[in-house]
Formats: C-alpha cells, structure tokens, sequence
C-alpha cells in the first residue's frame, strides 16, 4: 500500500509539473488568429466579429473588435458592449454554481454511507476537482474542442498540451460573446463532475489511490474524447445529436463509468448474502439531504449556463424547466417507492430529484413546461425500479449513482428526441448506445488493468474496519462509537 501511494503521488506531481510546463510552452506560442464568430448560424453584430488574440505583458488576451481596444499605454481595455459583459459574468456565475455541486456529490456520499468511511469520502470527492482540473488543462480540454485536428475523423482529436487562447483551434471558435478562460473554467467544472459520479458506486471498498488513477486517466481522456463526439463538432454532431447540458455526454458517461466499477469492485461485504439483499443504512441521512439539496441549487447553472449566452428568455426558460422536471422526479419517485415498499423512503425522495434533474438536462432548452414535467415523472420512476434492478443483479451502488445517472441519463436522451422540439428520435438513441458502449468499455478496461496491477479493493480486514482508519489513519467522529462489523 505505501509503494501504491508513493506512485499515486509521483505521478500527481508529474501532473501538476506537466501542466505548468504545457503552459509555459504555450505562452511561447506566436499569435494573432482571427476567428469569425456566428451565433446560431448568423453573423453577429460588428462588436462580435473579427475576434483577434493578442498578447498583453506576456500574456495571452482575447481582444474582440468593438468588445476591447488597445489604449495608448498597450493596455487591453473592454468596451461598453452590454451583451458581452453580461454573458460572461453569467457563465463565470454559472461555473461556480457547477463548483458548489462538488460539495452537492460529496455530502450526498457521506450520509449515504457509513461512519467509519466519511474521510475517506470527502478526501476522494474533493482530491477529483483539483486532479480532473488540472488534466483537463494539461490535456482534456484540447482533446474535447479540438477544432480541426482530428486526429481519427471526427471520433477523436487532439490541438496540444495546456491552456492556451492563442492557439488556432482555441474554444473561443465554439462560442460567442465570452472569454476562453470562462469557456475553460465551465468546461473544467463538468470534467470534474464525471468523476464525482464515479466515486459514489464505488465508495466503502475501493482504493484510494486506484480510485484517484483510474479518475485522472477517465476525466482528462475518456471524458473529453465523448464530449467531444458532440459539443466539439464530432460525429453526435453530425448525426443532429442534441445534449443541451449533459443527459448523455455527462451524466451517461460517469453512469457507465459507475457501473464498470461497481461490477469490477464486487459487492460490499454484507450487502448479499446467501441469495437476500440486505440494506447498508447510511449514517447521515440530514447530510444527505444537504448534499441533494446542493446539487439541486447548483443544477440551475449546470443547466442554465449551458445556453453559452445570458439571453434573457433562454435561460429562465431552461431554468423553469429544470425546476419542473425535478419536482415532477421528486413526486414519482415518493409515490412509487411509497407503494412499494409501503413506507416513505427518504433516499427515494432525493435520488428522485436527482433523477428528474439528470432526465431534463439534454433537452431543458427544446422541451416545453408539460412534457418537462413528464421527463422527470418518468426519470424519477426510473430511477426507483434500477435501484431495485441492480440488486437484483446484485451490482451494489452505495448511493444510487447508476440508476440516477446511467439509466436517467439515457432516458434524457431518448427524452429529449421524443418532445423535444426539432431533435431526431433516432439519433438520440444511436448516440446515447455510442455513448454507454464505449465509455462503460473503457472504463471497464481501466479498472481491470488497475485490479490485475496495483489492485483495485481494500482488504476484508481494512473494509470492515473502514477505511477512515485503514486508508487514512483519521476518523471522522474522533471520540464517537463507531461499529465497525457494519
């Protein structure tokens, strides 16, 4: 285990160090590059066209004629264009909305689970936003928008190492009316919310150190090789594949990944035994709660700020249906799971949210009021008979990661083909089966080179100690009884 750690660390630190050597070598790039920008297929008004890159004091600025001039010192000064300012702020808004939903995956976790596990937990989800960050910069980030470097047409693409807006096939080409660098810290916070998804199904009996390599290698290449299938003009996009925030190229994606993982980890110890399914209370249910409650809240900019654009009448409609659709999930979801097992189940109630949530994300922009109401009815009913699915397929899922986000994840998808307004029903489908296939694969290889390496799960001894104590040497509830055979 301390040789595993060791290696763990040296390559975060060849991480860290190739990232500022990636970006060291881009700022000795040479630039301009004009980029035309359109919005929806139009030419955009004077202030928007002729985006020139420049340098300013060595560092690489986005200067937009009629958005920003020169001034008489060589200083970059931006203009009074309202329309700029606003959707950029707004995005900056929205990104540190997705960056609170970090917190959102990490408090869900720990109630979800046992007391003896919660520092392992959180040291997890919050090691992913800073290692799926920093690969994303290093590499991802140009794997997802690669322009024109297509590397096997239109399946995968690479434009060079770091962070760079004066590279020719820099993100400023996808959007309109917003910096590169807010394009990167948007883009960075899903990167990381891919992981995040991960770690509940596996949760309570997985490496910490397998856990944390198998999330770089997922969230700096598999993650942005799918998005870029669709949102980096790949061939989802061509096929008129339609995934506004995510349903598919997000939350599909880590479901997939979840599901390799519960399947490469096993079952927790206890969890089935002599053919019966036995429950494994989580700890903290009002933290739990906090955690949804998080998520919930930060969805509005997962959601909202995926228009690319502060357009008045697009982002409160996206976010009113976001709104209608998870209430809807939290309804059905009480209603089915109350009739089946006869009891309110708080868990139910959450992960329908949840559910709802994930169901609207693809289409919460072409999707009108009633039928987002329906998506998320759907999602959340969904979301009630795969958790009961997997056990019976005795896949353990701590905290419900895969029924939420796989199967609800899909059902956006297909959701989105059948009431969204202009999108195709059969390229939905096609692309969510691209979607599943190949990141599950991948992820699945991931895990089992990890497993016949390094190894994958914690010792029956260090699982049912937790592994606060075995991982960590910490506990979480220093000076509380905490049972260790549970």
């Amino acid at each position: 285990m301390k040789k595993l750690t060791k290696g763990v660390l040296v390559l975060l630190m060849l991480l860290l160090v190739s990232s500022v050597t990636a970006q060291d070598a881009a700022a000795a790039k040479p630039a301009p590059v004009s980029i035309a920008l359109t919005e929806d297929g139009a030419e955009m008004s004077e202030a928007y066209q002729d985006a020139v890159l420049t340098v300013n004091d060595g560092v690489h600025s986005i200067v937009q004629e009629g958005v920003a001039k020169k001034n008489e010192d060589g200083k970059v000064e931006f203009l009074n264009d309202s329309r700029f300012w606003i959707s950029n702020v707004f995005m900056m808004f929205s990104a540190v909305l997705v960056f609170i939903m970090h917190l959102g995956f990490c408090t869900l976790e720990v109630g979800f689970c046992r007391a003896k596990n919660s520092v392992n937990i959180i040291f997890k989800n919050f090691s992913i936003v800073a290692m799926a960050t920093l690969v994303y910069a290093l590499m991802g980030f140009n794997i997802m928008y690669p322009g024109d470097d297509w590397i096997v047409n239109k399946f995968m693409g690479f434009c060079g190492f770091g962070v760079d807006p004066s590279a020719v096939t820099a993100s400023v080409a996808y959007n309109s009316g917003y910096t590169y660098w807010t394009d990167f810290l948007f883009q960075a916070m899903f990167a990381a919310a891919t992981g995040s998804i991960v770690s509940g199904a596996v949760c309570e009996r997985i490496k910490i150190g397998s856990f944390l390599l198998f999330s770089i290698l997922f969230t700096g290449i598999i993650y942005p090789i799918v998005g870029s299938w669709g949102w980096g003009g790949g061939f989802l996009s061509d096929w008129g594949f339609h995934d506004l925030a995510g349903s598919g190229l997000v939350h599909a994606t880590g479901g997939a990944g979840a599901l390799a993982g519960a399947i490469a980890l096993g079952p927790r110890l206890g969890k089935y035994v002599n053919g019966k399914t036995f429950a494994i209370m989580g700890h903290n249910m009002p933290v739990a709660a906090i955690g949804a409650f998080l998520l919930w809240f930060g969805w509005f900019g997962f959601n909202g700020g995926s228009q690319l654009n502060a357009n008045p009448t697009g982002t409160s409609g996206i976010m009113v249906m976001t709104l209608l659709a998870s209430c809807a999930g939290v309804a059905a979801a009480m209603i089915v799971s109350w009739v089946m097992t006869g009891k309110p189940d708080l868990s139910m109630v959450l992960n329908g949210a949840l559910a709802g949530l994930v169901g609207i994300t693809a289409g919460a922009d072409i999707i009108g009021p009633m039928n987002s109401v329906i998506t998320g009815a759907v999602a959340g009913v969904i979301v009630v008979l795969a958790v009961n699915l997997l056990d019976k397929l005795k896949i353990d899922d701590p905290v419900g990661a895969i029924p939420v986000h796989l199967f609800c994840g899909v059902w956006g998808v297909i959701a989105t083909g059948i009431f969204g307004e202009g999108a195709s029903l059969g390229a939905q489908i096609k692309a969510a089966a691209c979607i599943v296939v190949f990141a599950f694969v991948c992820a699945f290889v991931l895990f089992t080179i990890i497993k016949l390496t390094i190894g994958l799960r914690v010792s029956e001894e260090e699982e049912l100690e937790g592994l606060d104590l075995g991982e960590h040497d910490m506990e979480a509830y220093s000076g509380f009884q905490i049972f260790t055979n549970m």
